[in-house]
Order: structure tokens, then sequence, then C-alpha cells
């Protein structure tokens, strides 16, 4: 086991046993009726829920890497639809930050870095050519502001997403906190 995963487990331990864990019950229904996607930036582990007044049952929240829907049919827009039909979410906030390491991301670094750590060129080729757009889901964004927009259109205009839904866009200081409104749904 590595150092880190035997460390998380003994912690993990006595965490069940001091029953730690009661302080968090909850159901799985959002008690605010809110999803947030947020970029997986470990900066905003503690600082997103806090700097929004965010507690352990309030919201579903949803992380990758820069708070991105790069795809109509997959996984972040999945989720999406399954909190409002399933959990009772009834706004969604997109919430992106400055110093983003998705921003100015470019796939054909990411694919160097790939070949770098082993992968072989045939294997990105056999990707490529089964159809699957490696520039797109590996593309990152020029500014912020814009990607909030896009992600935000994208969501509100999916072609499951109920009128009713309220979904806005946000940026946050990775600092401070400080959050902007980019776009509200009003």
């Amino acid at each position: 086991m590595s150092n880190l995963l035997s460390e998380i487990i003994e912690h993990n331990h006595q965490f069940v046993i001091s029953g730690s864990y009661s302080n968090f019950f909850t159901d799985k229904y959002p008690n605010r009726n809110l999803a947030i996607l947020s970029c997986m930036d470990a900066r905003m582990t503690e600082l997103l829920p806090n700097a929004m007044g965010i507690k352990n049952g309030d919201a579903k929240l949803i992380k990758n890497a820069g708070a991105l829907v790069l795809h109509p049919w997959g996984s972040v827009m999945s989720s999406l639809l399954i909190a409002v039909y399933e959990l009772h979410v009834y706004e969604i906030m997109v919430v992106a930050h400055h110093d983003c390491g998705a921003k100015g991301m470019k796939a054909e670094k990411i694919l160097e870095k790939a070949l770098e750590n082993g992968i072989k060129q045939e294997t990105i080729d056999v990707i490529k050519n089964s159809g699957i757009d490696l520039d797109t889901c590996l593309e990152g964004f020029d500014s912020v502001e814009d990607s909030v927009i896009h992600t935000t259109n994208m969501i509100k205009n999916h072609p499951l997403m109920p009128n009713h839904i309220k979904v806005h866009g946000l940026v946050i200081h990775p600092s401070t906190g400080q959050l902007t409104v980019i776009k509200e749904d009003l």
C-alpha cells in the first residue's frame, strides 16, 4: 500500500471509530435545491463552499477540470440532468476561477506528455481514428469568462433541461474567494 493510501485508510479508521461521521448526516437531496459545477482545483476544496456559504447537504457538487461542459451527452451533463430530475435541483451555478490550469491548455501538449509517459503514438492514433475528438476533450479555454458563458449556455440550452431551471455563471478569485457574476439567469 502506498504511504498516502495507508495514511488515508488509517485516518478513516479513526474517523469511523470516533463517530465523527455523525456530524455529516444528511440525505441525498440538497437542502438548497442547488447544483454547483466547479473546477477540480485543490484551492477550491474548502474555499468555494465557504465563500458561497454552502454547508454539508446544501448542494450537489460536480467538479472537473475548468468547470466545463465539453459534450452535451457526457458525464457532467448527465450528472446535472440527474440532479434536476431525481434530486430536486432547481438552480445550477457554474463557478470557474481565475488562474485556472485549464486556461490556455492545448491538446497537443497533453498528448506530448502522454507520449513522454509511455503512451504509444499508435494508441493515440487508434483513439483519433475511432472518432474520438481528443482536441475537444483535452483543450482548455482562453478566457474564463467566455468559458463560463459557453458552459452555462450548453446547460441552459440542452434539449433535456427544463426551461424553469435557473443556470448562473460565476468566477471566483482563488485566493480571496471573491465571486463575480458573469451570467445571471433571470
